[in-house]
Protein backbone atom coordinates (compact mmCIF):
# COMPACT_ATOMS: atom_id res chain seq x y z
CA UNK A 1 0.00 0.00 0.00
CA UNK A 2 1.21 3.54 -0.61
CA UNK A 3 1.04 6.19 2.07
CA UNK A 4 -0.14 9.44 0.98
CA UNK A 5 1.29 12.66 2.10
CA UNK A 6 -0.29 16.28 1.58
CA UNK A 7 1.23 19.15 2.76
CA UNK A 8 0.45 22.49 2.71
CA UNK A 9 2.33 25.33 3.39
CA UNK A 10 1.71 28.65 3.69
CA UNK A 11 2.91 31.65 1.59
CA UNK A 12 6.64 32.97 3.06
CA UNK A 13 6.72 36.98 2.73
CA UNK A 14 6.45 38.08 -0.68
CA UNK A 15 7.97 34.72 -2.63
CA UNK A 16 5.75 34.02 -5.09
CA UNK A 17 4.29 30.42 -5.24
CA UNK A 18 3.42 27.64 -7.39
CA UNK A 19 -0.25 26.43 -8.05
CA UNK A 20 -0.44 22.63 -6.11
CA UNK A 21 1.78 20.39 -8.24
CA UNK A 22 0.92 17.06 -8.83
CA UNK A 23 1.63 14.14 -6.90
CA UNK A 24 4.93 12.92 -6.87
CA UNK A 25 6.21 9.36 -6.14
CA UNK A 26 9.11 9.14 -4.06
CA UNK A 27 10.73 5.76 -2.97
CA UNK A 28 7.22 4.44 -3.73
CA UNK A 29 5.46 6.83 -1.69
CA UNK A 30 3.04 8.86 -3.14
CA UNK A 31 3.94 12.42 -1.57
CA UNK A 32 1.30 15.95 -2.39
CA UNK A 33 0.16 18.51 -3.35
CA UNK A 34 2.52 20.23 -1.78
CA UNK A 35 2.47 24.15 -2.73
CA UNK A 36 6.10 25.82 -3.33
CA UNK A 37 8.09 28.59 -4.37
CA UNK A 38 7.96 29.03 -8.13
CA UNK A 39 12.07 27.88 -9.47
CA UNK A 40 12.77 25.66 -6.04
CA UNK A 41 14.87 23.05 -6.64
CA UNK A 42 14.26 19.43 -6.25
CA UNK A 43 17.17 19.38 -3.85
CA UNK A 44 15.71 22.30 -1.41
CA UNK A 45 12.16 20.06 -2.08
CA UNK A 46 13.95 16.62 -0.46
CA UNK A 47 15.83 18.73 1.91
CA UNK A 48 12.75 21.16 3.36
CA UNK A 49 9.46 20.19 2.43
CA UNK A 50 9.94 15.77 2.90
CA UNK A 51 12.78 15.98 5.00
CA UNK A 52 14.89 13.29 2.57
CA UNK A 53 18.49 14.46 3.20
CA UNK A 54 20.54 11.95 1.67
CA UNK A 55 20.96 13.68 -1.43
CA UNK A 56 23.91 15.97 -1.65
CA UNK A 57 24.23 19.25 -2.24
CA UNK A 58 27.53 19.45 -3.90
CA UNK A 59 28.20 22.01 -6.42
CA UNK A 60 24.76 23.48 -7.25
CA UNK A 61 25.91 24.01 -11.13
CA UNK A 62 25.29 20.56 -12.50
CA UNK A 63 29.29 19.20 -12.25
CA UNK A 64 29.74 17.15 -9.30
CA UNK A 65 26.52 14.61 -9.87
CA UNK A 66 26.56 14.16 -5.85
CA UNK A 67 22.88 15.30 -6.06
CA UNK A 68 21.43 12.86 -8.20
CA UNK A 69 17.96 11.24 -8.25
CA UNK A 70 16.49 8.04 -10.11
CA UNK A 71 13.67 9.19 -12.21
CA UNK A 72 11.88 5.95 -12.87
CA UNK A 73 10.22 5.61 -16.60
CA UNK A 74 7.20 4.00 -17.83
CA UNK A 75 9.31 1.97 -19.81
CA UNK A 76 10.87 -0.09 -17.19
CA UNK A 77 14.21 2.31 -17.87
CA UNK A 78 15.74 4.74 -15.27
CA UNK A 79 17.84 7.82 -15.70
CA UNK A 80 19.90 9.82 -13.42
CA UNK A 81 18.61 13.59 -13.16
CA UNK A 82 20.27 16.35 -11.57
CA UNK A 83 18.43 17.47 -8.65
CA UNK A 84 20.27 20.87 -7.95
CA UNK A 85 19.46 22.12 -11.08
CA UNK A 86 16.47 20.64 -11.83
CA UNK A 87 13.14 22.33 -10.42
CA UNK A 88 10.68 20.46 -8.54
CA UNK A 89 7.45 20.77 -10.88
CA UNK A 90 9.95 18.94 -13.28
CA UNK A 91 8.88 15.93 -11.08
CA UNK A 92 5.37 16.14 -11.00
CA UNK A 93 3.64 12.76 -11.48
CA UNK A 94 6.64 10.82 -11.96
CA UNK A 95 8.37 8.04 -9.81
CA UNK A 96 11.68 9.41 -8.10
CA UNK A 97 14.33 7.30 -5.90
CA UNK A 98 16.56 8.87 -3.91
CA UNK A 99 19.62 7.60 -1.77
CA UNK A 100 17.02 6.73 1.00
CA UNK A 101 15.04 4.44 -1.14
CA UNK A 102 17.51 1.87 -1.99
CA UNK A 103 17.49 -0.32 1.07
CA UNK A 104 14.63 -2.43 2.49
CA UNK A 105 12.84 -1.07 5.35
CA UNK A 106 10.55 -3.14 7.65
CA UNK A 107 7.36 -1.48 9.26
CA UNK A 108 9.06 1.01 11.37
CA UNK A 109 10.98 2.30 8.96
CA UNK A 110 14.47 0.81 10.37
CA UNK A 111 16.77 -0.38 7.24
CA UNK A 112 16.89 -4.18 7.67
CA UNK A 113 18.93 -4.86 4.18
CA UNK A 114 20.87 -2.73 2.05
CA UNK A 115 21.11 -3.55 -1.89
CA UNK A 116 23.51 -4.68 -3.55
CA UNK A 117 25.31 -1.62 -4.68
CA UNK A 118 25.39 -0.20 -1.00
CA UNK A 119 26.96 -3.56 0.27
CA UNK A 120 29.54 -3.88 -2.00
CA UNK A 121 30.44 -0.58 -1.54
CA UNK A 122 30.84 -1.15 2.33
CA UNK A 123 32.97 -4.38 1.32
CA UNK A 124 34.78 -2.39 -0.77
CA UNK A 125 35.28 0.48 1.67
CA UNK A 126 34.64 2.71 -1.10
CA UNK A 127 33.90 6.17 -0.31
CA UNK A 128 35.61 7.80 2.20
CA UNK A 129 33.64 11.02 3.57
CA UNK A 130 30.51 9.78 2.02
CA UNK A 131 29.64 13.13 0.58
CA UNK A 132 29.35 11.90 -2.82
CA UNK A 133 28.22 8.40 -2.19
CA UNK A 134 24.62 8.98 -3.08
CA UNK A 135 25.71 9.97 -6.48
CA UNK A 136 27.60 7.01 -7.24
CA UNK A 137 25.27 4.31 -5.80
CA UNK A 138 21.96 6.17 -8.23
CA UNK A 139 24.37 5.72 -10.86
CA UNK A 140 25.89 1.90 -10.17
CA UNK A 141 21.79 1.50 -9.74
CA UNK A 142 20.84 2.64 -13.06
CA UNK A 143 23.88 0.68 -14.76
CA UNK A 144 22.96 -2.39 -12.56
CA UNK A 145 18.91 -1.74 -13.71
CA UNK A 146 20.14 -1.43 -17.32
CA UNK A 147 22.33 -4.56 -17.69
CA UNK A 148 19.52 -6.34 -16.31
CA UNK A 149 17.07 -5.22 -18.98
CA UNK A 150 20.46 -5.17 -22.21
CA UNK A 151 23.61 -7.56 -20.78
CA UNK A 152 27.08 -6.26 -22.19
CA UNK A 153 29.65 -8.12 -23.64
CA UNK A 154 32.25 -9.62 -21.06
CA UNK A 155 35.23 -6.70 -23.23
CA UNK A 156 32.63 -3.95 -22.83
CA UNK A 157 32.51 -4.45 -18.83
CA UNK A 158 35.20 -1.75 -18.05
CA UNK A 159 34.07 0.72 -20.56
CA UNK A 160 30.43 1.01 -19.30
CA UNK A 161 31.28 1.15 -15.85
CA UNK A 162 33.46 3.99 -16.39
CA UNK A 163 30.58 5.84 -18.81
CA UNK A 164 28.59 5.15 -15.76
CA UNK A 165 30.50 6.61 -13.09
CA UNK A 166 32.83 9.56 -14.71
CA UNK A 167 30.84 12.21 -14.30
CA UNK A 168 30.59 11.62 -10.36
CA UNK A 169 33.19 14.16 -8.91
CA UNK A 170 34.76 12.55 -5.47
CA UNK A 171 36.47 14.80 -3.79
CA UNK A 172 38.63 12.29 -1.53
CA UNK A 173 39.35 10.50 -4.82
CA UNK A 174 38.29 7.63 -3.92
CA UNK A 175 37.49 6.26 -7.64
CA UNK A 176 38.95 2.79 -7.77
CA UNK A 177 36.94 1.35 -4.92
CA UNK A 178 34.09 2.60 -6.90
CA UNK A 179 35.08 1.75 -9.58
CA UNK A 180 36.00 -1.78 -8.07
CA UNK A 181 32.83 -2.59 -6.44
CA UNK A 182 30.87 -1.89 -8.95
CA UNK A 183 33.01 -4.10 -11.52
CA UNK A 184 32.63 -6.49 -8.70
CA UNK A 185 28.63 -6.44 -8.88
CA UNK A 186 28.73 -6.72 -12.61
CA UNK A 187 30.56 -9.26 -12.78
CA UNK A 188 29.12 -11.73 -10.08
CA UNK A 189 25.77 -11.05 -10.99
CA UNK A 190 24.00 -13.65 -13.13
CA UNK A 191 22.41 -12.20 -16.37
CA UNK A 192 24.55 -8.87 -16.67
CA UNK A 193 27.17 -9.75 -18.92
CA UNK A 194 26.78 -12.03 -21.62
CA UNK A 195 29.53 -14.42 -22.52
CA UNK A 196 31.28 -13.59 -25.82
CA UNK A 197 31.06 -15.48 -29.24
Amino acid sequence: MIARLTVIVAPLGSRAFAALFEEKVLNGAAVGPIQTPDGLMMIDFLHEYVGLTGSRLGCGQRVCHACVLILDKADGSSEEVRSCTTGAHFFDGKKVRTIEGHAKRNEQGEVVELSAVQRKFLEHFSFQCGYCTPGFVNAATVLIERLKREPIAKESVEREITKALDNHICRCTGYVRYYEAVRDIVLNTPGLVKESV
